[in-house]
């Protein structure tokens, strides 16, 4: 039986929460994970400093649950990728809601999912480095039954491998996939030429068995779903005639084909492909990660392509689950005001956050915000939020709180080491945490 997780380390999945980290009371006794809820928290209580990056504990139960569902129903498995959150209470949720297994992009990131329990892991990424090689084999070695695949590309990064692999007698064969890669974008391989040489080369190395086939189709998503499809088929082609030139070769070294793909943009057009008809058995997985938390911004709208093609209503698919609060500390100027909370704390990689609600100081609702709010730019530790002229009876006031949406999770958390956890009233329920 192929293990999916393990008894994780508890202080890693229950850390003390302390003043140390922003967003924590700081005139509150350090606590653990499990006891933020008995603390009764609220945000809109001002019970926390702000700013403060949050997660609506509804709309993140709701696109686990989703997308595991989505997944079932193609007849694939989901391994999503572990970098977008760093977060070991995320992770078991994951694993915990039929997640085969977590991506990651680094083996430092690998080290905290296995100790969160992970024991089916990839890292979609090339790994040569002596300091990277050592570290898979000494958590092979440390964890019975852990998997490690990672990602090869090339004959050069296959020859420093095999030298670190004949420098250390008795390591055991590293499992990798073949990248098939796309021009002008990052790794993988050019060719159906290259690829199958590096295949070839593989199979007769000591220090790596071929045991899967992988690409990344999320740089050439644009949200249209006509040159979304062309591009997306071009390329898992690409990939199946690989895995088909592999199997017939004789080239793999394992009982069971993987073939995984999958960013956050176009991952039901990937889906349809992971399964290719070969002779040996085939598991296809997923490696979306943005999913669990969405977004306000640059997945919101590539998802409304995703639901045209799967046919799901407003709503029905995935929400955005993450938050950012803070307060607004300066009216300078007419249409402008300055709100506490900047690069430090909130994403601007892909697009501006997105102001969502407000609330006055002292109140415990929130309510809309005109729709010309928009933030036009970022400092270290200041947003400038402006509106237009007619807006000018709704223009936020010194004090007052304002919620954002986000653009891309994945620079948002890394921005933070713990989060609360949120209900729709903002009462706190739970808490997670970071670990970059």
């Amino acid at each position: 039986m192929t293990m999916t997780s393990a008894a994780p380390d508890d202080l890693l999945l229950n850390p003390l929460l302390d003043q140390r980290f922003k967003g924590f009371p700081r005139t509150h006794a350090p606590l653990r994970r499990s006891e933020v809820a008995a603390a009764g928290w609220n945000v809109l209580a001002g019970d926390l400093p702000l700013p403060l990056a949050l997660l609506k504990r509804e709309a993140l139960a709701h696109n686990l649950e989703w997308m595991q569902a989505r997944v079932r129903g193609w007849g694939i498995a989901l391994a999503p990728h572990g970098k977008t959150t760093m977060s070991p209470q995320l992770f078991r949720r994951q694993l915990d809601g039929g997640a085969w297994g977590i991506t990651f992009a680094t083996v430092t990131q690998l080290a905290v999912g296995v100790a969160a329990g992970a024991r089916n892991t990839l890292i979609a990424n090339q790994v040569l480095s002596e300091q990277d090689l050592a570290g898979i084999q000494q958590l092979l070695a440390a964890h019975p039954g852990l998997r490690i695949v990672f990602l090869v590309d090339s004959i050069a990064q296959l020859e420093l491998i095999e030298a670190w692999s004949a420098a250390h007698p008795g390591s055991v064969p590293f499992e990798l996939m073949l990248e098939i890669g796309v021009d002008e974008a990052r790794t993988g391989c050019r060719t159906h030429e290259q690829a199958v040489a590096l295949a070839t080369r593989l199979r007769a190395s000591p220090a790596a068995r071929l045991v899967g086939i992988e690409c990344y189709e999320g740089q050439g998503a644009t949200g249209e779903s006509g040159p979304d499809s062309a591009y997306t088929n071009a390329l898992m082609d690409r990939v199946e005639a690989v895995a088909r030139h592999c199997e017939s070769a004789q080239l793999f070294e394992c009982d069971e084909v993987l073939v995984s793909a999958g960013g956050s943009a176009l991952y039901d057009l990937v889906a349809l492909r992971l399964k290719p008809a070969l002779g040996l058995p085939v598991r296809g997985l997923l490696r979306s990660g943005c999913y669990v938390t969405h977004d306000h911004g640059t997945y919101q709208r590539l998802q409304r392509s995703v639901d045209a093609r799967i046919g799901c209503a407003a709503g029905e698919s995935l929400r955005p689950a993450m938050e950012v609060w803070a307060t607004v500390q300066s009216c300078p100027e007419p249409r402008l005001a300055i709100v506490a909370m900047g690069k430090r704390d909130i994403s601007f990689d892909l697009s501006m956050p997105t102001p969502i609600a407000r609330a006055a100081r002292g109140a415990r609702a929130t309510s809309a915000v005109p729709a010309s709010w928009t933030v036009s730019a970022l400092n270290d530790q200041h947003a400038y939020l402006r509106w237009d002229a007619a807006d000018d009876a709704l223009a936020p006031v010194v004090g007052e709180r304002v919620g954002f949406g986000i653009s891309h999770p994945c620079t948002t958390f890394d921005k933070w080491h713990w989060m609360p956890v949120v209900e729709e009233d903002y009462r706190v329920s739970d808490a997670v945490s970071m670990h970059f």
